[in-house]
C-alpha cells in the first residue's frame, strides 16, 4: 500500500490511533498504561460496562511491583490491599463452620529487601483495575468501557478494526498501526488470525459469584482461599476488599449444565452450603470463567500481538497469571514504543515473543504441577518456589547481547548482571533519595558504570544522538567517590562485576541488554553498536 493510497484513506476511517487495545482486564489496562508512559497514545476498547467487582486474580508480586514503583503507583496498590493484609495461608474443610485443616500455614514474606525494592501486595482484581485505569488516563489513554470489538482486518501498514457500542449499536472503525489483544482466554482474536493454542485446554468450568453475609463469628484468621469440599457441596471461598462480602467459586459440567442454569436462588444456596449455616446471604454479581492450560503457539501475527490470558493461561497457582499479564505488557510497550518512534526496527518487535512465551511455557508446566499437588494428598510436594518464578525468570533473544544462560527459571535469583536476566537489586541513595535500582528503569535505556565512569557517561550522550534513541548514564559508587548513585550497601562491585572501566546497558523493562567488561577503545562507538543490535536496526 503506497503513501498516496494512506493519505486517501486516512480519511475513511472514524478514527485513528498509533495502538488499539482491545479488552480491559489486566493485561489490557497495563498495556494502555505503559504505553501512555511511553508517551504513546492508544485506545482500549472492553466489552464491559467497567471495571470487574469480581475479586479474582489476588496478589500483587514483588516483580510487578517493582514495575508499578517508578510509575508512583505502589503506595496506591498497597493501599488498595490494606483489606486483606490479615489473610494468610490456605485452608481445606467440609464447610466454614466444620473444622479448618490449615494445608499451607504461610505464604512467602512480602518483602525481599536483599532481592527487589518491590513488596508483595495483596490487592486482588477488583481493587487494582481502577487504579490502573485512573492512571492511564491521567496520562492520556482512552478507554472506552461497554464497546464490543466486531472485526479486525490487517494490511502491511496497519489494522483496521471495527468497534460497537454496546448500549446504542453505533459502529466505528479504527485504524491503528498495531493492535494489542488482551481479550482473554476466550477471545476471538487469536482464533481469527489462525494461531493455534497448545496445552490440555479447559480443567474445570466455574461460576462465581460475590456474596453479602455476616461471618464475623467464624473467621477468628482469614485465610487466602478455602477449598471446601462435603456434604455434596464443593467449591473456594475469599475474602473479598469490602467488609462483609466475600467470593464464591463452584465447578460445574458443561456438558451437563451452563452458568445460566446458577441462578440467584442457586447461589445463595450454595453459599450457604459452604458457609455450614442457614444465614441470610445476598448475591450481588455473578461471572462464568474456566481454569485451563494453554499457552498460544504464536505472540504475534503482523501488526497484531497477543497479551496475558489471549496468550497464555493456566491454573491460579502461585498468583502467576495476572502478574504475567502485567509482566507481558510492560516487555512489549516499550518495544512497540521504539517501533513507532522509529528507534526499533521489526526484529524488537519479535522479540516479544522469544522472551515471553518461553517463560510461559515453564509457568503453565509448574502451576499445574502445583495445583495437582495443593488440591491432592501431598501439598506438601508443591514443586513452585514463587520466588524463583517471580525473579528468576530468564530471556533470550536479539533484544539482548551475549546471554548464555540455558534455562527459563534460574536456578538462584541472578544476583549479578548477565545479559538476559533482570537487573541485580541495589539500593541507592539518589539526590538524597533511597530508592532501589529499578526504580531508574521505565522508560529509557539505561548505563551503569562505576566511579570512574565519565567517558561512558560521554559515549552515552553520543551513541544517544547516533541511534536516536535515549540513554541515561550513571556512576555509581561510594559516597566518598562523587557518583550520581551512592552504592547504600557496597553491592555495586559484587553484583555487577565490571571491572575498572566497565558498564552494563539495562533496557527499559530493568533487564541486562549488554555488558562491556572494561571500557573500550571508541565506547560511544561499541555502545552505538550496542544499541542499534539490541534494537533490530542498521547503524
Amino acid at each position: 500500500m503506497t503513501s498516496e493510497r494512506n493519505a486517501q484513506n486516512v480519511t475513511s476511517y472514524d478514527e485513528n490511533v498509533p495502538v488499539l487495545i482491545v479488552g480491559g482486564g489486566y493485561a489490557g489496562l497495563a498495556t494502555s498504561l505503559f504505553l501512555s508512559h511511553h508517551g504513546v497514545r492508544s485506545l482500549l476498547v472492553d466489552r464491559h460496562a467497567g471495571v470487574t467487582v469480581q475479586g479474582r486474580a489476588r496478589g500483587i508480586n514483588p516483580r510487578t511491583m517493582e514495575i508499578y514503583r517508578p510509575l508512583g503507583l505502589e503506595s496506591r496498590i498497597k493501599e488498595a490491599g490494606r483489606p486483606f493484609d490479615a489473610d494468610s495461608g490456605v485452608v481445606r474443610c467440609e464447610n466454614l463452620s466444620s473444622e479448618w485443616h490449615w494445608i499451607m500455614q504461610q505464604d512467602s514474606p512480602r518483602a525481599l529487601p536483599e532481592l527487589t525494592a518491590g513488596e508483595f501486595g495483596m490487592a486482588d482484581q477488583s481493587t487494582v483495575e481502577p487504579v490502573l485505569a485512573e492512571a492511564a488516563r491521567a496520562k492520556g489513554a482512552e478507554i472506552r468501557h461497554h464497546t464490543q470489538c466486531v472485526s479486525v482486518e490487517q494490511d502491511d501498514d496497519g489494522v483496521t478494526a471495527v468497534v460497537e457500542d454496546r448500549a446504542t449499536g453505533q459502529r466505528r472503525t479504527v485504524r491503528a498501526q498495531y493492535l494489542v489483544a488482551c481479550d482473554g482466554y476466550r477471545g476471538t482474536i487469536r482464533e481469527n488470525l489462525g494461531i493455534p493454542r497448545t496445552g490440555r485446554g479447559v480443567i474445570r468450568s466455574y461460576v462465581s459469584f460475590v456474596i453479602k453475609a455476616d461471618l464475623s463469628d467464624l473467621m477468628e484468621k482469614t485465610a487466602l482461599f478455602w477449598i471446601i469440599g462435603g456434604n455434596g457441596v464443593a467449591g473456594g471461598f475469599v475474602t473479598h476488599a469490602v467488609p462483609g462480602q466475600w467470593g464464591v467459586a463452584l465447578t460445574y459440567d458443561p456438558d451437563k449444565e451452563s452458568p445460566e442454569d446458577f441462578t440467584i436462588e442457586r447461589c445463595v444456596k450454595a453459599a450457604q452450603g459452604l458457609i455450614g449455616r442457614d444465614i441470610p446471604v445476598e448475591v450481588l454479581d455473578k461471572a462464568a470463567w474456566e481454569e485451563a492450560v494453554g499457552v498460544a503457539d504464536r505472540y504475534r501475527s503482523g501488526r497484531v500481538f497477543l497479551v496475558g490470558d489471549a496468550a497464555h493461561v493456566w491454573p491460579p497457582a502461585g498468583a502467576l497469571g495476572a502478574n504475567s499479564a502485567v509482566q507481558d505488557a510492560h516487555n512489549l510497550a516499550w518495544k512497540l514504543a521504539a517501533a513507532l518512534k522509529g528507534q526499533g526496527g521489526d526484529a524488537l518487535l519479535d522479540s516479544y515473543e522469544a522472551e515471553r512465551r518461553a517463560v510461559a511455557v515453564e509457568l503453565a508446566d509448574l502451576t499445574v504441577r502445583s495445583q495437582e499437588s495443593r488440591f491432592g494428598p501431598t501439598p506438601q510436594e508443591d514443586p513452585l518456589e514463587p520466588t524463583l518464578c517471580i525473579l528468576a525468570q530468564r530471556y533470550r533473544s536479539t533484544a539482548m547481547i551475549g546471554a548464555e544462560h540455558t534455562g527459563v527459571i534460574g536456578e538462584t535469583v541472578e544476583q549479578q548482571a548477565r545479559p538476559g536476566t533482570r537487573a541485580p537489586h541495589l539500593w541507592l541513595d539518589h539526590e538524597g533519595r533511597r530508592i532501589g535500582v529499578h526504580d531508574l528503569f521505565h522508560d529509557t535505556f539505561t548505563l551503569l558504570t562505576g566511579p570512574s565512569g565519565d567517558e561512558w557517561k560521554r559515549a552515552a550522550a553520543t551513541s544517544a544522538e547516533q541511534a536516536s534513541v535515549p540513554v541515561r548514564a550513571y556512576r555509581v559508587g561510594p559516597s566518598s567517590a562523587g557518583t550520581e548513585l551512592v552504592d547504600v550497601e557496597g553491592n555495586w562491585a559484587a553484583r555487577y562485576r565490571l571491572g575498572h572501566g566497565g558498564a552494563a546497558l539495562v533496557r527499559p523493562d530493568g533487564y541486562v541488554a549488554w555488558r562491556s567488561e572494561e571500557l573500550p577503545e571508541d565506547p560511544a562507538s561499541a555502545l552505538t553498536d550496542a544499541l542499534h543490535q539490541v534494537l533490530g536496526t542498521k547503524a
